[in-house]
C-alpha cells in the first residue's frame, strides 16, 4: 500500500473483516485473531502508519484505513474488529465513515475519560510486585532507545494485564514510541475537547464490546461512557480474563465462538447501492 503502510489478507471467502491493533505503534499482533477468523471470513490486517516528517492523529489514521477499505473491499461494508487502541481507531472511523461500516467490535476497548484512566492506573498499580516496579523505574536506564523501552514495557504490562495466558508466540512485529506518543496525545485532545465519545452518536450499525472482567480497564465504566452515544452497544464479559481474551485460558474458546456467530449475524458484505 501507499506510503509504506503494510496490509496483511487471510482468508478466501466470507463476509470482509477488518482487524485493528492497539498500542497505538504495536504492529502484528493481531495476526491471531486474523487467522482464526480466515476460517469464515476474508480478513485484512493492516499496520498503521508509523512515525515520520508529520505528527500522527487520529484523523490520519482514519484517512489511511478508508483508503485501505477503499482498495481492498470497495464494494462491501466490512465488519471492523479492533483491540485496545485499535478499538478506539474503529469507533473514530465509524464515527467519519458511518456509511462504509457494517459492524464494529470493540476487545478490550480503551477509556474515554479520567475516571476510567485513574481506575486503570490504580488496578495495575495493585497487581505489580516490588520486582515489576524496579524494572519499570529502570527502564530508562536500561533501554536508552525509545522503541526498545516501549516494547519492553508492553511485555511487562501484558503480564500485569492479563489473567492465565495460553503459552503463545509473541507476533508483535515492532513498537513505535513517536507513533505511541503522538496518537494518544491527539486521542486525549479529542477527548478533552468533547470530540469523542460524542461524535460516536453518527453510528448505527451494530456495536460489540468484549471485555475481560479481570482487565485493568474498567469494562462496565467504558460501556456506560459509550451507551450514551451508542444506545445499542451489545456487552459481552468474561471472568478470569484480562486484556487479550483470545489468548486467555478460561476464555479463549467461547471469545472465538462468539465473534464468530456475532459476526455472521451482523455482516454487511454490500454497501448499499444509492
Amino acid at each position: 500500500m501507499e506510503d509504506g503502510i503494510k496490509v496483511r489478507t487471510y482468508g478466501v471467502s466470507g463476509a470482509a473483516v477488518v482487524v485493528l491493533h492497539g498500542g497505538p505503534g504495536a504492529a502484528g499482533y493481531m495476526a491471531a485473531v486474523a487467522r482464526e477468523l480466515a476460517d469464515s471470513f476474508r480478513v485484512w490486517e493492516p499496520w498503521q502508519r508509523g512515525s515520520g516528517e508529520v505528527p500522527l492523529t487520529v484523523a490520519r489514521h482514519v484517512e489511511d484505513l478508508d483508503e485501505m477499505i477503499k482498495r481492498y473491499c470497495p464494494a462491501e461494508r466490512p465488519a471492523v474488529v479492533g483491540h485496545s487502541w485499535g478499538a478506539m481507531l474503529g469507533l473514530a472511523y465509524a464515527a467519519e465513515h458511518p456509511e462504509k461500516v457494517g459492524a464494529v467490535v470493540l476487545i478490550g476497548c480503551g477509556t474515554f475519560d479520567e475516571d476510567a484512566r485513574r481506575i486503570m492506573l490504580l488496578r495495575r498499580k495493585k497487581r505489580m510486585d516490588k520486582k515489576t516496579l524496579n524494572q519499570l523505574k529502570r527502564l530508562t536506564e536500561e533501554y536508552p532507545q525509545a522503541d526498545e523501552r516501549l516494547e519492553v514495557m508492553g511485555q511487562l504490562m501484558r503480564k500485569i494485564d492479563s489473567y492465565d495466558l495460553m503459552p503463545t508466540k509473541n507476533e508483535l512485529d515492532s513498537c513505535d514510541a513517536r507513533a505511541y506518543e503522538e496518537t494518544w496525545s491527539d486521542i486525549l485532545r479529542r477527548q478533552q475537547e468533547g470530540v469523542y465519545p460524542s461524535a460516536f452518536a453518527r453510528i448505527k450499525v451494530p456495536v460489540l464490546m468484549m471485555h475481560g472482567i479481570d482487565d485493568p480497564h474498567p469494562g462496565q465504566l467504558i460501556k456506560d461512557s459509550l451507551k450514551t452515544y451508542i444506545p445499542h452497544l451489545q456487552y459481552q464479559e468474561w471472568e478470569k480474563c484480562g486484556h487479550y481474551p483470545w489468548q486467555e485460558k478460561a476464555a479463549q474458546n467461547d471469545f472465538f465462538v462468539k465473534l464468530r456467530q456475532w459476526l455472521r449475524r451482523n455482516g454487511s458484505p454490500e454497501k448499499p447501492k444509492i
